[in-house]
């Protein structure tokens, strides 16, 4: 058993691939083998959270994610007992104070017989005050609402003080999805995150669903136990922190780290609405992330130049005509972030851009214009036959558009539609929120595992694609260099605003704030 480091690369498996694991571990091992692996790391690992509890309270369900709690309460109610202490285990079961095993799988009717064998209560009701609460009510197999007590329980334990620890996953959280059911019926919904500290232990393997969603809130600090088990190939990846990368040479200059230029920022004369701030948060994020030279294309109103001509905040930023950034040759060489605060005038220079920059972030305005028009989707096509690297930014709202959706359906599962989207488009994709998705054609997606609700404020995505753009922006990358690059840009991102809220107490992360911290991606 570990706990779970966020710098690391960990292999994900969906609910299949789990069940099709725990199948072949099974039908390998002596009946009840993986029940009694998984109840013994539970109650380890209570132990270790509650060291000094003197109430155990575990509620345990009608299937085997039940079983594992049973096993687990057997093992703490006999070391309390071996130990002659005080400490009380309570079991509250789907089946009352007298359960018996007629309607439970054969493991879970097991680990029932050897609990009642060795004295373990049975409660109709938790206790009143726990120190710790053991979620074996459902696992990763659990798709309906709970009835009559069940639901109570699953309330007690979400609105608990005191630490949960879930076996396997939080009941009621899809394990692929990270989505979180409506766990009282036709009661109404959660009222939102859980109240105290929340630690899950994942058998077998971990499941998508924790690091994504609605999971990291439900999930709180993540532990895995393997059960001695091998894994199969993963359906997706907990992306780690990248190794630190190669010191630049000596020798170089500023035309060794590449151009970035950032088209967008509609001018205040547009339309009334000035949303230049955005192009430069994503301009300083690029200079700050290392790219040799950055260039500023502001939206002005046809035939006009933008009112704003330097930064004095970055004075090295270098600001051209809009027309100057399209000349095929300036595009060939550079790498473009188009689409930060670029409004609809942005949608005229996309088909140009497609056509000529073969190292593309689309963000924000740029990504609503592809939406509309589905006739660009050939030339997205034509860059990858090219080797070009397209990198879509999205954010729900924007990716149902992509897709023809609605937010709710991306939600739903947001591995499905990053996927989905990097397949159509032949893109990189990177679908923000918590636990955003990196996906691309033909590989295994990640899941970056960093980030905050600091990042919930505008801005934070233009720096997240003007940081994009200065990781793309080293010559002659791979396109394993660029799925790598990007990766570790978004980890940072996430990172940066995990560091300042361990690090500062009270000061909002503003997105200007954020841009000033950018770094080249190691």
């Amino acid at each position: 058993m570990r706990a779970i480091r966020l710098e690391r690369f960990e292999p994900l498996h969906s609910i299949a691939v789990t069940r099709q694991m725990e199948a072949e571990a099974s039908a390998a091992l002596p009946d009840h083998t993986l029940m009694a692996r998984a109840g013994l790391a539970v109650a380890k690992l209570a132990r270790a959270i509650a060291p000094h509890a003197r109430c155990i309270w575990v509620a345990c369900g009608p299937g085997n994610n039940g079983g594992d709690g049973l096993v687990a309460a057997r093992h703490l109610h006999e070391w309390a007992n071996a130990a002659g202490g005080t400490m009380q285990v309570v079991v509250t079961h789907w089946q009352g104070t007298t359960p018996h095993g007629q309607q439970l799988p054969p493991d879970a009717r097991w680990a029932l017989g050897l609990a009642q064998e060795a004295g373990v209560v049975f409660a109709e009701h938790p206790p009143e005050h726990v120190d710790l609460a053991i979620d074996a009510l459902f696992g990763i197999g659990r798709s309906r609402p709970p009835e009559g007590e069940g639901a109570h329980w699953l309330q007690r334990l979400h609105q608990s003080a005191a630490p949960v620890l879930c076996v396997d996953v939080p009941s009621g959280l899809n394990a692929d999805t990270g989505v979180m059911a409506n766990l009282l019926g036709s009661a109404g919904a959660w009222p939102g995150m859980p109240l105290g500290p929340r630690h899950t232990l994942s058998l077998l393997t971990l499941k998508p669903g924790l690091f994504t969603a609605q999971g990291r809130d439900h999930a709180g600090r993540v532990w895995l136990d393997d059960l001695g088990c091998s894994p199969l190939p993963p359906t997706a990846w907990l992306a780690g922190r990248a190794p630190p990368a190669a010191s630049r040479p000596l020798a170089s200059h500023k035309g060794s780290h590449g151009d970035v230029a950032v088209i967008g920022g509609q001018d205040m004369a547009v339309s009334g609405v000035g949303m230049t701030g955005a192009a430069l948060l994503a301009a300083r994020a690029a200079l700050h992330g290392g790219a040799g030279r950055v260039f500023v294309g502001l939206l002005a109103p046809d035939a006009t130049a933008a009112a704003l001509t330097w930064d004095p905040v970055c004075p090295e930023l270098m600001f051209r005509r809009t027309a100057l950034l399209l000349d095929p040759d300036f595009l060939h060489s550079s790498t473009v972030v188009a689409g930060c605060g670029g409004g609809t005038p942005v949608g005229d220079l996309v088909p140009t851009l497609l056509a000529g920059a073969p190292r593309l972030v689309l963000d924000a305005d740029a990504l609503n214009a592809v939406a509309k028009h589905p006739e660009w989707h050939a030339s997205f096509e034509a860059r990858a036959r090219r080797g070009w690297v397209t990198v879509l930014t999205p954010h729900p709202l924007e990716a149902a558009r992509l897709l023809g959706l609605d937010t709710t359906a991306v939600m739903i599962d947001r591995l499905a539609a990053a996927q989905a989207l990097s397949e159509r488009f032949q893109a990189l994709c990177v679908l923000k929120g918590s636990g955003t998705i990196v996906a691309a054609p033909g590989r295994t997606p990640l899941i970056n595992p960093t980030g905050n609700a600091a990042l919930a404020t505008a801005g934070t995505g233009d720096v997240l694609a003007g940081w994009l753009g200065s990781a793309l922006a080293a010559p002659r990358l791979s396109g394993e260099d660029s799925w790598d690059r990007v990766a570790a840009a978004v980890h940072q991102h996430g990172w940066l605003a995990d560091r300042w809220t361990s690090g500062r107490s009270g000061e909002t992360l503003s997105a200007s704030r954020l841009a000033s911290q950018v770094m080249p991606v190691a």
